[in-house]
Parts: structure tokens; C-alpha cells; sequence
């Protein structure tokens, strides 16, 4: 079963005339233990996959399945809960909270989601791999993009969800930093049977993939 399916998933906005199909019949099957891939340049619908995909919207017809759960069947609150003990979600709007440092932004997590996080020790690791951990009692006004980008990653993965949605995770990153941030997403999905998924315009994180999708004008293909 696929920890994560899109099934004749179609978004329309607009009425009447004005109608824009950004997504057209969309199938897809993200696997525990696997990363999966998604590109496709701007404007291609690769955003709107992500939110559907993670429940924040709905589609205009087909259905989401999260652990084979169909997410219409859950009420708001059962699928609020489910996206926060189940999916961690690394956005483009990077969202940490301004008047909190880097260490307090992980507080403000326990907060919400008091267990199921990552220890103190595992968290460490992680900024350590990330080549944050010395940013840990700065504020964001004070981080460059690149650095703003991994707190944000980091504060995904500290949930310790089971399903990860990247979107453009690395576009603030150099070479190197993709390569880190490439390979933490491919031993994660390995060693701790996560399903990570990463809609992206970025080839450099192909090699890192264990299947690539092509999303162009709202279609999807499995390359």
C-alpha cells in the first residue's frame, strides 16, 4: 500500500469562462522508503500538487489517500491531526516565526505536537548535518536564504513525520548544500521508511531519486 496516492486527482479555479484546469487527471503513488520526485517548471502546477497532496487543499474531483485513508472521509479536525502527526511539510515560504530563534522555533513545535518529535540528541545530528547547529540561538532576520531554507527543512523533520513534502527545498542552495540536503532526504526515506516527496525545477537532485515524475501544464507522467 502506498503511503501516500493520488487518484484522478483534477483542480479547476475560475468559473464559466474563466476557468484554469491547473491539474488534469493527476495518479500518483509515493512508497515508504522512497523518494519521489516531481519537476516541472514554474507555473506547472507543481505547488498545487504539493497542497493537495498534503491535504491544505482540495481537489475539484479524484481523491487523496494518506496511509490508505481517504482524506474526504475525515472530518477538518481528524485531518488537521493527520497532517500534523503524519506529513511534515517544507514550503517555499520557508513560515519560521520572526521574533523566535532558530532553537525556540523547535519549542514552538513541541508546543503544538507535544510527542512522536525527534530527541534532543537526534536533533542535534540533524543541524549538525545540515551546518546549522551553531545557528541555533540566532533569529531568522539574522540568517542568510540558504540558512532560513535548512532551519525550515530541519524544522519539518523534527516532527518525524512519515510522509515529507518538499517544495523547492534546495533553490536557495548551493551545489554542495543540495548534495547534503539530497542525501539526508535519500537516508531518511531509506533507513527510517519515509516517503519524501520533492516538487522541484532543480535536476541536481535527481540522482537522489528512486523515481522521477514530469509535471507539465497540469499533466503528470512517470519518467
Amino acid at each position: 500500500m502506498p503511503a501516500l496516492a493520488l487518484q484522478h486527482v483534477n483542480k479547476v479555479f475560475g468559473h464559466a469562462t474563466n476557468e484554469v484546469t491547473v491539474l488534469d487527471d493527476i495518479n500518483f503513488e509515493a512508497v515508504s522508503g522512497e523518494v519521489s520526485l516531481v519537476i516541472g517548471p514554474s507555473g506547472s502546477g507543481k505547488s498545487t500538487f504539493l497542497t493537495i497532496a498534503g491535504g491544505i487543499q482540495t481537489p475539484t474531483s479524484g481523491s487523496v489517500m494518506v496511509q490508505g485513508q481517504a482524506l474526504d472521509d475525515l472530518s477538518g479536525k481528524d485531518r488537521d491531526a493527520l497532517r500534523l502527526n503524519r506529513i511534515g511539510f517544507i514550503l517555499q515560504a520557508y513560515n519560521l516565526v520572526p521574533y523566535l530563534t532558530v532553537r525556540d522555533q523547535f519549542t514552538l513545535v513541541d508546543q503544538v505536537k507535544p510527542t512522536g518529535n525527534l530527541d534532543e540528541s537526534a536533533l542535534r545530528h540533524l543541524l549538525e548535518q545540515l551546518g546549522i547547529a551553531a545557528l541555533i540561538d540566532q533569529y531568522p532576520a539574522e540568517l542568510s536564504g540558504g540558512q532560513t531554507q535548512r532551519v525550515a527543512i530541519a524544522r519539518a523533520l523534527y516532527q518525524n513525520p512519515d510522509i515529507v513534502l518538499a517544495d523547492e527545498p534546495t533553490a536557495a542552495l548551493d551545489s554542495a548544500r543540495v548534495k547534503v540536503v539530497g542525501q539526508l532526504l535519500r537516508d531518511l526515506a531509506k533507513a527510517h521508511n519515509k516517503a519524501i516527496v520533492v516538487v522541484t525545477h532543480d535536476l541536481r537532485l535527481q540522482e537522489f531519486a528512486d523515481r522521477t515524475y514530469a509535471i507539465m501544464d497540469g499533466q503528470m507522467s512517470l519518467n
